[in-house]
């Protein structure tokens, strides 16, 4: 809890770069709305949403649900390919809460994909590629495992997805216990 606190002050200090309680437009730059410097400890910010804007390196298949090497390689994979493609990077939008992770192209606000929390195998700020923050993810038509990874401005911003992406699945357990007594 002490990272996501760091990590949440050090978005604070980042002019316009970081999460956002705005629902109608992540940190893009510019102007924005100030996160309260307890946004970690409220359940509230998470329930409604937290913004991310990042870039999408893009995805792979993977063998197995969760592991640091596993993801480590398929990241690396991932990073490769976007070098090679030489193509610019697409700008999108990482709604983080826990029903799951939304993710919407940041220009047309067009919805990619909607993955629900339950899906989500395995989360990481990678290791060595330290500005990347990737997923792994149940394919919802074909059921098979996808690693995806996103392009963050800062390492800081790579651990605060990860570490909200954690918050919402603590969350979520917690609603799935509650459901169930």
């Amino acid at each position: 809890m002490d990272a996501l606190r760091s990590a949440g002050r050090a978005l604070l200090r980042s002019p316009g770069r970081g999460p956002s309680r705005s629902r109608s437009r992540a940190w893009a730059g510019g102007r924005h709305q100030k996160l309260p410097e307890n946004w970690t400890d409220t359940r509230e910010t998470l329930l409604e949403g937290m913004l991310f804007s990042l870039k999408y390196l893009g995805m792979t298949l993977v063998e197995q649900p969760k592991g640091e090497e596993l993801s480590a390689a398929a990241v690396k994979r991932i990073v490769a390919t976007a070098k090679a493609s030489g193509k610019k990077l697409q700008k999108v939008t990482l709604k983080v809460s826990p029903r799951g992770i939304v993710l919407r192209d940041s220009s047309t606000n067009e919805l990619i994909e909607n993955i629900s929390i339950y899906r989500i195998s395995y989360c990481t700020a990678d290791k060595s590629h330290d500005k990347v923050f990737a997923y792994i993810a149940q394919n919802q038509l074909n059921e098979s495992l996808e690693c995806h990874a996103f392009l963050c401005s800062k390492r800081k911003m790579a651990q605060a997805v990860t570490l909200t992406v954690a918050q919402a699945f603590r969350i979520a357990f917690e609603f799935w216990q509650a459901a169930k007594e």
